[in-house]
This record gives structure tokens, C-alpha cells and sequence, in this order.
């Protein structure tokens, strides 16, 4: 009876012993944040194959000193609400439901809402798991303002000209040290439509956002935040003569840069990259996890270093 009763309690002391260091394990693998600040800069229309004639030299060095794909694909349509909602939601339009252009509530309805009756975006996962979290946003085309939760966001500025949005982005970065920011800039999709892409007009527009970039490289730095920060540069979708929404991809490629902390200078990634990884990547920068109900993945490539 005796040695049954010691059998027992090993085995029951066994059984917590590896209950206890499987609760340890779990809290070791939840995700750590690799760097305190992303800043995620979308250009609307900035086609990938703009890299061939347009001098964007802060981009490149974006490019030589991060990682990037010139092969990102944008979902379908090629068409900006659509693109942007996947590029903030992790998901794509069969999930989130926003399918058009100018898409402002879901043409299909969502398979999941959160608490502010819109799909979750990376701005309600970081609302959720790090409340106290700066974030905002920052855009020229006002369509951006039905694709993220308003009321969990500290900044929400439609800016309504590139200068302004610019600097009101620039102003919350330095004053509120966020979290995560995201910038929409409406060039060179706006002149794409008006003069055509693939023209002098454009390319001129490509290297006024690079100026931007270059900006807000120069601001990071000078307040001592580059070095604890993680910069995405990408796009919606490019554009073929005076218009976009189609399969070609003149039309589907976009750029995806990353540079910053934590990302090792390896150049061009093999990773498929579709425009809803990026929401994954910036959660994966934030050590936040994901809903089930994304499909992105996080680009994890992008942080390996020579031996990984």
C-alpha cells in the first residue's frame, strides 16, 4: 500500500512537473518586440517597375542596408481600398470583404467583426494587447479613413495634401515616440490617372516620395529613434497607361522594403510577399500575436542574419 501511494504521488508530481514546464514554455515563446517604433509608408500607385528609371536613393538605401522585394503582389483588384484594407487587415477581400476601389463598408459581409464593427486590423491588435501603446495614422486620400478603427488610434489626420500629411506625420512621430505609425501618400497614383504612369510626370512624383522617405529617415535619426525603429515602405498597386484593377503586373507588382533595427542588410528576398504580409510582419516587429482569421505571415526572412 505503502509503495503504492509513493508510485501515486511520483506520478502525480511528475505530471505537474511537466504542466508547470509547459506554462513556462509558452510564456518563453510569446513573441517579443524586436523594435519600439514601426513606421509603415504606403504610396498609392508606386509601381515596382518604377525602380528601373525613377532615382530613389533613399529607398535604395533602404534597400542595400534592409531587405526588399521588387516582386510583391498586390491582391486583386489591383485597386486601392482593397489593397489598403488587406495591407491593415492581414487578410484578403474573401475575409475582410472590402473588394473595390473606393470601398468603404464591406461589399461581402466580414467573417468577423471586432468592437468597433469593422474587421480587426493591426491597430485593434495592438489596442488589445498593449493599450498603452501610441498609434496613428496619417493619410492624403480620405478613402484610408473607413479601413482602421478610429476611436483606437491617437492620431487620425486626413491631410488632404502630401505636405500636410507629411507633416503632421513627422510632428506625432517626434512628439508622441508611437508605437506604430502609418503614412498614406496619394502620389504617383494621383498624376498616374491624370497624365499617365510610366511618364516623366510620374517618375517625378516617385522621387518627391522619395524625398519624403529621406525625411523621415532624417527626423528618426535626429531624435534619436532610427536605432529603435523599423521602416516599411511599400504601395497598393502600380498602374498601366492612365488606370490600374487589372492582372497585369505592371499593375499587380509592388515594391516591399524593410530597413531598420534588427534587419540585417541581405538585399532581395525570395519570400513571396502579398501586400496582406505586411500587417504579420508589423505584429511580428511588435511581438503581438494574430487572429486566426488572417492569412498574412510575417516576413521572417527579412530578420534572418548569416547562419540562422
Amino acid at each position: 500500500m505503502a509503495n503504492s501511494v509513493k508510485c501515486l504521488t511520483f506520478i502525480i508530481m511528475l505530471t505537474l512537473g511537466f504542466s508547470s514546464f509547459s506554462v513556462a514554455k509558452e510564456k518563453d515563446e510569446k513573441p517579443e518586440a524586436l523594435a519600439k517604433h514601426v513606421i509603415l509608408i504606403g504610396s498609392d500607385g508606386f509601381g515596382a517597375y518604377a525602380f528601373d528609371k525613377a532615382k530613389v536613393p533613399n529607398l535604395r538605401k533602404m534597400m542595400k542596408d534592409g531587405a526588399y522585394s521588387l516582386k510583391a503582389r498586390s491582391v486583386l483588384p489591383s485597386s486601392s481600398a482593397v489593397n489598403w484594407a488587406s495591407m491593415l487587415m492581414g487578410s484578403d477581400p474573401v475575409l475582410h470583404g472590402y473588394t473595390e476601389w473606393g470601398s468603404q463598408t464591406p461589399e461581402i459581409p466580414s467573417r468577423v467583426v471586432g468592437d468597433t464593427g469593422i474587421f480587426p486590423t493591426i491597430f485593434s491588435l495592438l489596442e488589445k494587447q498593449r493599450p498603452e501603446a501610441k498609434k496613428g495614422v496619417s493619410y492624403t486620400w480620405e478613402g484610408i479613413g473607413y479601413l482602421f478603427e478610429k476611436p483606437w488610434v491617437d492620431l487620425d489626420y486626413n491631410g488632404h495634401s502630401e505636405e500636410n500629411t507629411l507633416e503632421k506625420a513627422l510632428e506625432f512621430i517626434v512628439d508622441e515616440k508611437p508605437a506604430l505609425t502609418s503614412i498614406h501618400f496619394n502620389e504617383p497614383d494621383s498624376i498616374g490617372h491624370e497624365i499617365g504612369h510610366d511618364t516623366p510626370e510620374y517618375y517625378e512624383k516617385v522621387e518627391m516620395i522619395d524625398g519624403f522617405v529621406g525625411r523621415f529617415l532624417g527626423v528618426l535619426e535626429e531624435n534619436d529613434m532610427l536605432n529603435d525603429a523599423v521602416i516599411i515602405f511599400t504601395a497598393d498597386h502600380g498602374g498601366i497607361g492612365k488606370g490600374h484593377g487589372g492582372q497585369t503586373l505592371l499593375e499587380m507588382e509592388i515594391p516591399w522594403i524593410i530597413y531598420g533595427k534588427n534587419v540585417p542588410a541581405q538585399g532581395e528576398l525570395e519570400f513571396p510577399i502579398i501586400t496582406y504580409d505586411t500587417a504579420a510582419t508589423i505584429a511580428y516587429v511588435l511581438g503581438l500575436e494574430t487572429p486566426d482569421v488572417w492569412r498574412g505571415k510575417p516576413v521572417i526572412e527579412a530578420f534572418k542574419k548569416d547562419g540562422d
